[in-house]
């Protein structure tokens, strides 16, 4: 599909150069649909009707289908149809800074980490650029609000995606675009060690998250398999050049699993890897799902836990919970509507 939400400003103004147009049509054109949000290329009455004309025959401009909304206290997830009948899942989560937005870049995911609902439905393709832009538009015209800071945490591995997310950091970044501040912005990696150091040379401002869960390589080689190939040193000594370069601090995520991950040996050794590092971590209790052996941890290992980070002089919060009401495990709505008719939609 060539969806004219897959193009940057950029590509636009080097394509109407190709076809004999103006590049100025590619800012016009980027107005009508980031800040008029007309859904319509007859709609674009600033330009000349040939050039419709030639968009009409050339691009789409389809959206996303929702199939279903689950909501919560402060929480709204997403189920949304492509246009090959592929499904993937979108989540806003409300801030007292704003909307945030959590957003899929693949339709499904190789990676397997063992606690996590979208490694049940394996990777059927990478979403192209324009499926994650329309994601923002889609929730953005549901609740009639701006999202303030997008996440790239859905389903599948982002750096697995890389030239896609790239693209579409491009297009909401834009002024002319979504227009979302680039500090807004924050891609998390399982630890695909080669696309972190790649990432690092963007300079892009962009926030780095490493999805970490683990502080010894026994430990998360049962739970991750991607460690296998990415050691912990490997992405610890990835995060450090990136720190180097870029002066930006990195976000660690520690899904704590009762009995796994949760204990204090576990809090200790977490503080001797990241000690001296620009980093943050983020404690997150585990969304228990009926297809999954682990389990959430006790409050009280949680608030140990964070009591040995914050100690130590690691900067650490443990994450708010969201959804208790729906279906809060990534991937599991979408899991939960493709297994449930027996085979992947």
């Amino acid at each position: 599909m060539n969806s004219i939400y897959n193009y940057t400003k950029e590509d636009l103004e080097n394509y109407f150069k190709e076809i004999g147009e103006s590049k100025f049509r590619a800012g016009q054109v980027f107005d009508w649909l980031y800040i008029k949000r007309v859904e319509s290329f007859d709609e674009m009455t600033n330009l000349k009707k040939d050039l419709i004309k030639y968009l009409n025959q050339n691009f789409s401009m389809e959206r996303l289908k929702l199939v279903k909304k689950q909501s919560d206290v402060d929480v709204n997830k997403y189920l949304f149809e492509l246009y090959d009948g592929n499904k993937i899942e979108a989540v806003l989560m409300r801030h007292d800074y704003g909307n945030s937005l959590c957003v899929s870049s693949q339709v499904g995911c190789n990676m397997g980490c063992r606690f996590c609902e979208s490694g049940r439905l394996k990777k059927l393709r990478n979403l192209s650029a324009f499926e994650l832009v329309l994601q923002i538009l889609a929730v953005e015209e549901d609740i009639n609000e701006r999202v303030s800071h997008v996440v790239l945490m859905g389903i599948g591995e982002p750096f697995d995606n890389y030239d896609n997310v790239m693209k579409f950091i491009n297009i909401i970044n834009d002024p002319k675009g979504i227009n979302i501040g680039i500090r807004h912005i924050t891609v998390s990696t399982c630890g695909i060690v080669p696309k972190i150091r790649e990432f690092t040379k963007e300079k892009t401002g962009v926030n780095l998250a490493i999805s970490l869960h683990a502080p010894t390589n026994d430990i998360r080689n049962k739970i991750m398999p991607i460690n296998k190939a990415y050691k912990i040193e490997d992405i610890i000594n990835s995060v450090k050049e990136y720190i180097k370069v870029t002066n930006r601090r990195v976000t660690f995520e520690y899904i704590l699993l009762k009995d796994v991950n949760d204990t204090e040996e576990c809090a200790k050794k977490l503080v001797s890897l990241l000690k001296g590092l620009n980093c943050y971590v983020n404690l997150i209790p585990y969304n228990e799902t009926s297809h999954i052996e682990y389990k959430t941890s006790l409050k009280v290992t949680i608030n140990k836990f964070y009591d040995i980070l914050k100690e130590s002089n690691i900067n650490v919060t443990i994450r708010r919970e969201f959804g208790s009401k729906v279906s809060a495990a990534c991937g599991q709505l979408r899991s939960e509507q493709t297994l449930l008719k027996g085979k992947i939609k």
